[in-house]
Formats: structure tokens, C-alpha cells, sequence
């Protein structure tokens, strides 16, 4: 909605790199038949002061675009008009395009997002975020699973899915912008009702940053929960994968020298990840207990992880970590996902 000729365009063009074709209206008064019906609607800061007077009802989802970032009243006029956000062009082109592409994806809230990092090598942090993802499909949720590690040995060898068809990161190393959630959905393998994104065998293609960024959030959008290996190291692709993310699991065995570098990892990823928990594996072979470790890391404690019989072997023949539903990985999950605090939302996928 604006009467504005250069906005429109400027917006027109937006709309059509998100391919979506708007309904335009020039004023308030015109605008009454589809203010209610649209699923977003974008003003133009030259209306708002119709939109006052025609006394048009308060709605979800309306943007409003200013013209002037000195102009500190826009802010009591998008008040007045019920506005959600302020956003001024050219920088917010690509939360426009963003915003849109949702609209035309049909898609709800993000994804709750969790990243699972080792504090130490060895720790376990794949056979966790494998077990988290394969407990959320069977609590109900459309769940994806994300392989961030290159050097990590693919985690669809670890869901025994390597032969699987499907995209790995090689194919999308060129991948920049908005990626569509649903395309991206179904052109990925499909392990055990997970959506798996992986590396293959070949040497890892180099993934830039926003290209991680790109996929991650297309992931989100199509999922109700998506799980993210993460490497410990990490370089600027697995620092964004972190600032995608809700919560981070931070995996240590109770050990001295485990809990020595655990506190290195910890200085990296606070500071892309404000929800980070730790996950103890116990027994210590020193007695060090779960809570002495949280103590120590200064991080709150998500729970511990129990020896499993037979988990290792179970691995090597290509049954999934998760797959069991007794034991004390399957425990954790269950309890770490029915009272995670952020929250997760049931939705499908694609």
C-alpha cells in the first residue's frame, strides 16, 4: 500500500525476485476488501497518516516502510498504524525478500534449532545429535538433520544411509540468497523419517558462510525441530551455523583434561550462542560429578549420558544412534525434548 511511485517499484521488484505478485493499493481507503485477507502487508510510511483517519482495524504481519532514518516520529506513526516492524530500503531489501518468500512458501515460525558440539574429541556429539533428531520423528515432529562437520565422516553413515540419493553439501556449495525450504526438502535424502543433509565421500567442498546461512534458514523454515552436528572447531562457516541456532549441547566426558579443553570450546560458541548447556558423560574415571563439570564450565547442566551396551556395534551394522527406545541415550532425549524450555513446535514438513 503506497502512493509512493519509487517505493512501489523498488517493492515490485522485491516482490518479484521473491515471486510473489502483490495486490497494490494506492491509499487506505482502497485498501479495506484486502487488509484483512493478505497474508503480509507492506506500507508505505506516505499512507500511514490515511490509515489513521479511515480508522482501518488492527492486524498481524504489517511492515512499515520508512523513508528517512532521522525521522524519529515514524516510529509514533507505525504505533499508530499497528505496525509490527520499521524497516527502511535498501538495507532491509533481503528481510523483505525473506518475509516474502515465507508468504509464498506458506510456511509458519521457524524451527526450534539445536546444535550439538563436542567439548572434546571423541566425545560423542554425533551419536547425540543423531539419537535427539530420531527421538524428535518419533515424538510427532518434522525433524531435519544437519551435518556441519566436513571432517567428521558423514552423518549418513551414521544413520546407515550413504547410498541414499539425495543432495549432499557438494551440491549446494554454490548456493546463495533465499533457497526454497520445500525444493531444498525434497531434494534431500530421507533416512528413517529424518531429513538428512550430509557431506559425501569425496574431499568437503568449501561452503562459504552464507551459504550455510542460506540453507540452514530454508531448513528451518520447512521443519518443527532441525538438529545441527557441529564441529568444536570452528572456523567462519561453523560460527554461522551457531548463530542459526536456539540452544547449544555441549558434550564432555567427565574427565580433567576433557573438561581443560571443553572450557576452550566454551569461549568460542558463547558468544554466537547465548542458550548453551552442557551434556556430562559419565562415569568419571576421577569422580568428577556431572554438576562439578557444569560448575567448572559455567554453564547450566541439560543432563548426562550413561554408558549403552552395545551402542558401538549397533553403529557398525548401520542402525541409527536414537533407533533403540530403552537404554540411557534414549532416556536423555525423551527427557531433554519433552521439557526443553524454548519450546518446539509440531508442524510437517514439505
Amino acid at each position: 500500500m503506497t502512493g509512493d511511485p519509487v517505493l512501489l517499484d523498488e517493492l515490485l521488484r522485491l516482490c518479484a525476485v521473491a515471486g510473489i505478485e502483490p495486490e497494490v493499493q494506492p491509499d487506505a481507503g482502497a485498501s479495506r476488501a484486502a487488509w484483512s485477507k493478505a497474508a503480509l502487508v507492506i506500507v508505505g510510511d506516505d499512507v500511514t497518516a490515511g490509515l489513521a483517519r479511515c480508522a482501518i482495524p488492527r492486524r498481524p504481519d504489517v511492515v512499515l516502510v520508512g523513508d528517512d532514518l532521522d525521522d524519529g516520529d515514524v516510529w509514533r506513526r507505525a504505533v499508530e498504524a499497528g505496525a509490527d516492524h520499521v524497516v527502511f530500503l535498501p538495507d532491509a531489501q533481503d528481510w523483505i525478500v525473506d518475509r516474502l518468500g515465507d508468504v509464498a512458501e506458506g510456511t509458519g515460525p521457524d524451527a526450534h534449532t539445536i546444535a550439538v558440539v563436542g567439548g572434546c574429541g571423541g566425545s560423542g556429539a554425533s551419536t547425540l545429535a543423531c539419537a535427539l533428531a530420531m527421538t524428535a520423528v518419533r515424538k510427532g515432529f518434522a525433524t531435519a538433520l544437519v551435518d556441519v562437520d566436513p571432517l567428521g565422516g558423514g552423518l549418513d553413515v551414521l544413520l546407515g544411509g550413504e547410498d541414499e540419493r539425495g543432495l549432499r553439501w557438494a551440491d549446494l556449495a554454490g548456493a546463495r540468497g533465499r533457497i526454497d525450504g520445500g525444493a531444498l526438502s525434497d531434494a534431500l535424502p530421507h533416512l528413517h523419517g529424518l531429513t538428512v543433509l550430509s557431506w559425501d565421500r569425496e574431499p568437503p567442498a568449501r561452503i562459504p558462510p552464507e551459504t550455510m546461512r542460506s540453507v540452514v534458514r530454508a531448513v528451518r523454515r520447512r521443519h518443527g525441530l532441525a538438529v545441527l552436528d557441529v564441529p568444536r572447531h570452528t572456523d567462519p562457516v561453523g560460527e554461522e551455523a551457531l548463530r542459526q541456532c536456539d540452544t547449544g549441547l555441549l558434550v564432555v566426558p567427565a574427565e580433567v583434561r576433557a573438561l581443560a579443553a571443553a572450557t576452550q570450546a566454551v569461549e568460542r560458541i558463547r558468544p554466537l550462542l547465548r542458550d548453551v548447556r552442557v551434556v556430562v558423560r559419565q562415569p568419571s574415571p576421577s569422580g568428577l560429578g556431572s554438576e562439578a563439570v557444569a560448575r567448572g564450565l559455567g554453564l547450566p547442566l541439560a543432563g548426562e549420558l550413561r554408558p549403552e551396551a552395545g551402542l558401538a556395534a549397533a553403529g557398525e551394522r548401520g542402525d541409527p544412534p536414537g533407533q533403540r527406545t530403552r537404554g540411557p541415550l534414549a532416556r536423555f532425549c525423551r527427557e531433554y525434548l519433552a521439557g526443553n524450555p524454548a519450546g518446539m513446535r509440531r508442524k510437517e514438513a514439505a
